[in-house]
């Protein structure tokens, strides 16, 4: 490495990132749903930034961007996504792309430094059609079958209409070449408020949790809400609702100190006040990076499902949804973030785990990777006013810049 390291452009950075944020703005956030039309006009942003640092772009049969060099020696792959969630913030991905840009600019063209940093954006990490189809198709795990039978959450849109209207059907889908990159770098905003409540400027991530998701459903006796006794009734409702509070009763003796447990979704079945609930469903999801961990509080709940249908009056099916593989982190890749912030954030910095899933524990699974976190103003995110202080910006901006010249320097 150069006695002295070329350094991120904060100007540049903030004024990307400012940019981003006038497309699809929604109050002091944006809406920039997976193939909206916002979502796609900062797909070609980017685009037309990537020949900046000496990258030839590319968007792929899924919407991946992918910038791309020639130039000789190392290669680092960057970069996070440009979508967001429905009426959300403006720096929950928009961060890690513009930082991986930064680097690239920064080291891309300079004679001096080894190697290249190239640049991508992975589509629908927010999961408006699924579960990071983007990272997941690069590292081929995403099959035709899949994109087949992925629909927009909220609109109910097939995927293949969506890249149709985008202009990308027919595309090939971009996997990743073996050994092609000595890792992946991510950069994000904490979506807590550890940094903040600590006076911490970044912090270096040692695990992605996994995230399991269950559909837990009650099925009782559909009934009229004025003559039926209450002694009589089955209602479904009601035994969801106990169910719920019997979890927040149990699960603390067996999670982890980190476990985290949501019921993101409730429905009853007709859902009309003068009709006693006959079913009922509720949307569950866990979170921890310790499979074990999981293992028993999903015993456990099949346990709570069981010992309900025993008691009654309602029955209670439980049916897992989806699994997340915990990730961790590469221990080298925490080293040279350590040792970028002692050198430009006067080592302000902790080891965290992650409690959101990234497109990195994607990645991981076939290459070294790691994440960088700067601080959240009051630990917001996934709403419109999730903020983090232009300063904080700049310096996570000149920390990933200099975690990326190590890397490629070792």
């Amino acid at each position: 490495m150069p006695d002295i390291s070329p350094s991120a452009n904060g100007d540049r950075v903030l004024a990307d990132l400012n940019a981003l944020r006038a497309i699809g703005a929604y109050k002091t956030g944006v809406h920039k749903p997976t193939f909206s039309e916002p979502h796609l006009a900062s797909l070609r942003w980017l685009v037309d930034r990537l020949p900046e640092a000496g990258l030839t772009a590319t968007i792929d049969g899924i919407g991946n961007v992918l910038g791309t060099s020639d130039k000789a020696g190392p290669k680092l792959l960057a970069g996070s996504h440009l979508e967001s969630q429905n009426y959300a913030g403006w720096l929950d991905g928009p961060l890690g792309v513009v930082y991986a840009l930064e680097a690239a600019r920064v080291i891309n063209p300079d004679p001096s430094t080894k190697g290249v940093v190239e640049v991508a954006t992975w589509c629908d990490e927010e999961g408006h059609f699924g579960h990071f189809l983007g990272s997941r198709s690069y590292v081929g795990r995403v099959s035709e079958v899949d994109i087949d039978a992925a629909r927009d959450r909220t609109t109910g849109r097939s995927m293949r209409e969506a890249l149709r209207d985008a202009g990308l059907a027919g595309r090939p889908r971009t996997t990743a070449v073996p050994g092609r990159h000595i890792g992946y770098l991510e950069a994000h905003i904490e979506q807590g408020d550890t940094l903040e409540s600590s006076g911490l400027s970044i912090g270096i991530v040692t695990s992605i949790v996994g995230i399991w998701q269950y559909r837990i459903s009650f099925a009782g006796e559909q009934n009229h809400a004025g003559t039926t006794r209450m002694a009589a009734r089955k209602d479904a409702g009601l035994a969801l609702a106990r169910f719920c509070v019997d979890i927040d009763e149990r699960f603390p003796s067996l999670s982890g100190p980190r476990t985290v447990w949501t019921t993101g979704r409730i429905t009853l079945e007709p859902g009309a006040p003068s009709i006693i609930p006959g079913a009922a469903e509720m949307l569950f999801q866990i979170r921890d990076d310790d499979p074990k961990v999981i293992a028993r509080l999903e015993n456990l709940l099949q346990t709570m499902a069981d010992e309900a249908t025993a008691t009654g009056p309602c029955s209670v099916t439980l049916d897992r949804l989806r699994t997340g593989t915990p990730a961790m982190m590469d221990t080298r890749f925490q080293d040279a973030i350590e040792a970028a912030s002692k050198m430009v954030a006067g080592g302000r910095s902790v080891r965290m785990p992650s409690g959101a899933g990234h497109d990195a524990q994607i990645l991981a699974t076939i290459m070294p990777a790691a994440m960088l976190f700067v601080p959240s103003i009051g630990g917001v995110s996934h709403h419109w006013t999730e903020n983090t202080a232009d300063a904080d910006i700049v310096v996570g901006a000149q920390v990933f810049v200099e975690a990326c010249l190590r890397l490629l320097a070792q």
